[in-house]
């Protein structure tokens, strides 16, 4: 690595405050270790534009289109072109999990496929993302990276123009696939941006100063830089939200006048993504440079992904609140991901695959999940919640769903087996699952090292949208075996039940947080070469203690 580069990244370490830390595994008497992050100079102040085209794509890109929609005419083609295994070829089905197509040499329900569907979605974002996803962090590639995933999503949204015969229900699950993957790999990618937008926000900068000229305390600084990163995440998430509701609203001009068409379904796509489209590109253009460091000699962007996320689990030690947090947030995404899935498939049976229906009741859950978002960040600035315990309330929630399923395998009068109930879910869902978007990728923020955003948060993306690949082979087996939705419900309250009392009880934020930023200060120099040092942090946090 050149002098220069070096240089300048000492310089930027330098104008922090630090703590001390004995290290006697390595017999090191003292090593500064940063309690903030250094941020290079010439990274340009966020300006309100380019925040607010940031919001604008997070509004467009609500999910609306390539989860529930492309799902819902999933489901229905393939669900039109079964037949009921009792009677034979020729008949036609009632629902999903009674409701079976030929599949390799024999056949499997509807369910079943719907959930394998989505397993090879989440193996497929599990390949993209490990090896792409860390090479995000050099030079401009993750901006134009997100720019390809976003383009490809809205193609495949536009494709289901096509998508008009039961026959064509595997062309419909490709299309799925296709809308799945990449709509998953745009939230990774757009949410890695964020934690650099709130260390360059003014007031973040201003409260740097303030820190820099001891005018507040360390703790004082960790706090209120925490508060601006749930600012920027809640607001956002707010605006997906907002989007949700105005696209819900925006489609019932479609719905409604031509309920009666065949095509009013792939109509109702074609505006949604139209949508996300005029509200998306603008962040593309007002989107200003932060380049990571060039990427290392001899490297090539389709390599260095493995390299580096080898290179980074190695580091777990030097991490542990990290990758525990990593770790436990894979099984409770992979819970919360099945669950939903499950609980949609009962769903599109209970309302005959109505895109009208689905319209209705997901306007019950965005306008819950709007007042919830920018709700609980007024609770939380208003009484300095921490993140932690923002994001355990949600987990509470996260688990009853699946237990609330789960009752419906001994009575019929209730457990997701009543129209009202599908309604309370969407409501409930709204006022604790938006909240929880927010405070997963804002605990991430906190415990990844500053600068090596991409490569943390592609992680974090493999433990959220790829992580399901246990959670829907499992289900998919179960409702194989005994042709019962309801009997993969238990499996998904232990795994939502295990991952929450994880986080809980074994992830230490603040200490995360130091670990975090030590880290990254260690191995910035070293970025441009891609040799991450052994490091000098110890296994123990115990000899901390302020300089």
């Amino acid at each position: 690595m050149s002098q220069p580069k070096r240089t300048q990244a000492i310089d930027a370490a330098q104008d922090v405050d630090t703590v001390e830390v004995n290290d006697l595994d390595k017999g090191i008497d003292a090593v500064e270790v940063p309690v903030i992050a250094s941020t290079s100079a010439s990274e340009p102040l966020v300006t309100r534009r380019e925040l607010w085209s940031y919001y604008l794509y997070y509004n467009g890109d609500n999910g609306v289109g390539p989860t529930n929609y492309s799902l819902t005419l999933f489901l229905s083609l393939a669900t039109s072109a079964g037949w009921d295994p009792s009677q034979g070829p020729g008949s036609t089905c009632t629902n999903s999990e009674q409701c079976v197509l030929a599949w390799g040499s024999g056949t499997k329900s509807v369910s079943s496929i719907v959930l394998i569907a989505n397993g090879i979605s989440f193996a497929i974002m599990t390949v993209l993302l490990t090896t792409i996803g860390s090479a995000a962090d050099y030079g401009t590639f993750g901006r134009w990276l997100l720019l390809v995933v976003t383009v490809i999503c809205w193609a495949s949204q536009f494709a289901s123009m096509a998508l008009t015969k039961p026959s064509r229900w595997e062309v419909a699950m490709v299309v799925y696939i296709i809308s799945y993957v990449s709509y998953g790999a745009t939230l990774v990618f757009y949410v890695a941006v964020f934690p650099r937008l709130a260390r360059n926000t003014p007031h973040a900068r201003h409260l740097r100063d303030r820190l820099e000229n001891q005018e507040i305390s360390r703790e004082e600084y960790e706090l209120e830089e925490s508060l601006e990163r749930n600012h920027v995440s809640n607001i956002s998430t707010w605006h997906s939200n907002v989007g949700y509701i105005f696209v819900l609203c925006l489609n019932l001009a479609v719905l409604l006048p031509l309920a009666n068409n065949v095509l009013v379904d792939n109509y109702t796509i074609v505006l949604t993504n139209m949508y996300w489209v005029i509200l998306g590109i603008w962040w593309f253009i007002l989107q200003q440079r932060r380049p990571g460091p060039p990427l290392p000699q001899g490297e090539h962007y389709l390599t260095i992904g493995w390299k580096q996320i080898w290179m980074v689990l190695k580091q777990w030690k030097k991490l542990p609140f990290t990758f525990v947090y990593l770790f436990a947030f894979f099984l409770l995404s992979d819970g919360l991901n099945t669950t939903g899935t499950l609980v949609s498939i009962c769903q599109n049976d209970q309302f005959e695959f109505s895109f009208l229906q689905s319209t209705y009741l997901g306007l019950a859950q965005a306008f819950t999940s709007t007042a919830s978002t920018i709700g609980a960040w007024w609770i939380q600035k208003y009484w300095k919640i921490s993140t932690k315990k923002m994001f355990a309330f949600t987990n509470v929630f996260t688990v009853l769903i699946p237990v609330w399923g789960m009752i419906g395998l001994w009575t019929t009068k209730f457990g997701f087996h009543q129209v009202w109930e599908y309604w309370a879910y969407n409501v409930v869902s709204g006022l604790t699952q938006a909240p929880y978007y927010s405070y997963s990728q804002t605990m991430m923020a906190e415990l990844a090292p500053p600068g090596f955003d991409n490569m943390f948060f592609a992680l974090f993306g493999l433990s959220n949208r790829a992580s399901s690949m246990i959670g829907p082979n499992v289900i998919q087996a179960i409702i194989g075996d005994t042709q019962n939705n309801w009997k993969g419900f238990p499996f998904l309250v232990a795994l939502c039940s295990a991952a929450s009392l994880v986080i809980w009880f074994g992830v230490d934020v603040e200490k995360g947080r130091r670990d975090a930023v030590a880290w990254a200060e260690q191995n910035r120099p070293n970025a441009a070469t891609s040799m991450h040092g052994e490091g000098v942090l110890p296994a123990s946090r115990d000899s901390v203690k302020k300089s």
